[in-house]
């Protein structure tokens, strides 16, 4: 990019971020924030196909948790709504214990974000390798791509099947092939029609022209309407009327946990990639707050939870908004197209939602990871697959937890084996033991291995200066070594032990005394005072 080009992006951005809101500012956020919610409209419709539930239910998530996380979240120019990550978790819920059950399950999953924020959790999301975001990734695309199959059923036999993959009755001859043949034009059109403009959103243009071609030629494909009937009218206050007993919170808290896991994930990991877009960094905790407080409101008006978007949120940032304007139009807009635009809605072919989701499909799965796979080192190709498969079989947050741990047992393995000590015999006929390396739970066998007890002469130096005291498991390894030589009847000498050591000695109970060569340090004594084998100069 010119440099000129970047320094008017850098000064736009900056004006954004002070909140400077110029009249042409203005208008982009406005412009902005209609384009996101033009796009909102077919994806909350799909999630909530995906969710077995109403469609209302959908739009309705997408218009409370938008318009909340909008006016609080952490990151301005970030958009929130109904998600398919949350949507196939839900799936089981609803089709188990019904919908009633889903708003109980959304309340209890604000409450989890919101003491997540509380207590700055959010900021453990750094934690996260970059293997394990691109198997999240991939196994997210094809979760989204695998729930996309029950729309090639009948849409009476797949909602009585729960909108599984099996048990309804699939789509066969001509209806079928025209399905298929919608589908790819709707993929078609979304590909295209950024090649000629940008007036409005790719998705957008998809449905709406493959919408017309439908209803202009009377062609025999299932539509949103044929699977449930639209009314548009406000959201209203609803309790969800579930039985208030401890078996209820044993049926929902598990999901609630799930989801509020899920949807931490995917927004604090979008608030990271917008920040990195408009080179300034959110508020994790706070984001987590605005998730916590739009889903405990979104359970009380019926609606089914969501998160961060990460599509919405980059169609929003390329589209010039970058203040809470574009994310709070988008979310009035939205209800504007609920309240006003629905029996357009009804009219929507499913094959166009079916398009749009293959194309997030598309557009979501890490493409370049299969060359990756080939250039990391093994453990990270693995976790990548690994964390992949997890998220289809089981859940996006088990998933993520499971390339987590994986990632830093790996890591831990390879320090452990990092251990090594360096000799050298003094003028005065000591040996010196130069360690090198950390030494922590896993590397304490490989510690106590370096040394020679019976072959060592009676004064034993081991000099940490390259290396680093990490734990107790540590502390106790100094132990051992100094117990062995104590046995062989030889005495050992500790150096250059870090400060962070020294305070690991002192809560362990060790006592230190200062060493006559070594100033700035000091030398550990635990077995030198009650057994004289440590001691300084």
């Amino acid at each position: 990019m010119p440099r000129a080009r970047l320094a008017a992006v850098a000064g736009k951005l900056a004006i954004a971020d002070k909140g400077d809101l110029t009249p042409n500012q203005l208008k982009t956020e406005v412009l902005s924030g209609l384009t996101v919610a033009l796009a909102l409209v077919p994806e909350a419709v799909a999630f909530a196909f995906v969710a077995g539930v109403h469609p209302l239910v959908g739009l309705y998530a997408a218009f409370i948790i938008g318009l909340v996380t909008a006016v609080i979240g952490g990151r301005p120019g970030m958009i929130s709504g109904a998600t398919g990550a949350l949507a196939v978790v839900m799936v089981a819920l609803v089709a188990e214990h019904g919908v009633e059950y889903l708003f109980a399950t959304v309340v209890l999953m604000g409450i989890i974000q919101l003491l997540v924020g509380v207590m700055h959790w959010g900021k453990f999301i750094r934690l996260v390798p970059h293997p394990v975001m691109l198997g999240f990734v991939n196994g997210l695309a094809i979760v989204i791509f695998l729930a996309q199959m029950s729309q090639f059923q009948v849409p009476g036999s797949a909602e009585a099947a729960g909108h599984g993959m099996s048990g309804g009755e699939w789509l066969s001859g001509m209806q079928l092939y025209m399905m298929l043949g919608l589908v790819a034009l709707t993929m078609a059109i979304i590909w295209g029609i950024p090649k000629v403009t940008n007036i409005i959103p790719a998705p957008l243009a998809g449905i709406g022209i493959t919408a017309i071609i439908v209803i202009a030629f009377g062609i025999d494909v299932p539509r949103v309407g044929d699977m449930a009937e639209i009314k548009g009218g406000l959201p209203m206050f609803h309790f969800p009327q579930v039985p208030m007993t401890f078996e209820t919170l044993k049926i929902i808290l598990p999901y609630s946990v799930i989801l509020a896991a899920i949807g931490l994930i995917e927004s604090l990991l979008t608030l990271n990639l917008v920040g990195e877009m408009t080179g300034k960094r959110g508020g994790a905790s706070q984001e987590c707050i605005a998730q916590g407080t739009a889903n405990f409101i979104a359970g009380f008006f019926g609606t089914m939870g969501g998160c961060a978007m990460i599509g919405q949120s980059m169609i929003n940032v390329k589209s010039g908004g970058r203040t809470r304007v574009a994310a709070i139009t988008a979310a009035l807009f939205l209800l504007a197209f609920i309240v006003v635009a629905s029996p357009l809605i009804e009219q929507i072919p499913l094959a166009a939602l079916v398009g749009v989701m293959f194309m997030v499909v598309i557009g979501t799965f890490a493409w370049n990871s299969f060359k990756i796979l080939f250039r990391v080192p093994m453990t990270d190709a693995f976790v990548i697959v690994l964390v992949t498969v997890v998220t289809v079989w089981t859940d996006l947050a088990t998933a993520v937890v499971v390339g987590v741990i994986v990632s830093a047992l790996a890591y831990a393995w390879t320090n452990a084996r990092r251990i090594h000590a360096k000799t050298y015999s003094t003028p005065e006929g000591a040996k010196v033991y130069q360690v090198q390396g950390p030494l922590f739970f896993g590397s304490t066998d490989g510690f106590i291995e370096l040394f020679d007890f019976a072959g060592d002469p009676s004064l034993v130096i081991v000099d940490f200066n390259d290396s680093r005291v990490a734990d107790q498991s540590a502390l106790q390894a100094i132990e051992t070594v100094a117990a062995k030589y104590e046995q062989a009847g030889k005495r050992i000498q500790l150096r250059h032990l870090s400060r962070d050591c020294h305070k690991l000695l002192t809560k362990a109970g060790h006592l230190m005394v200062d060493s006559d060569d070594d100033p700035d340090y000091e030398i550990a004594v635990d077995y030198g005072v009650r057994t004289g084998i440590l001691g300084g100069h």
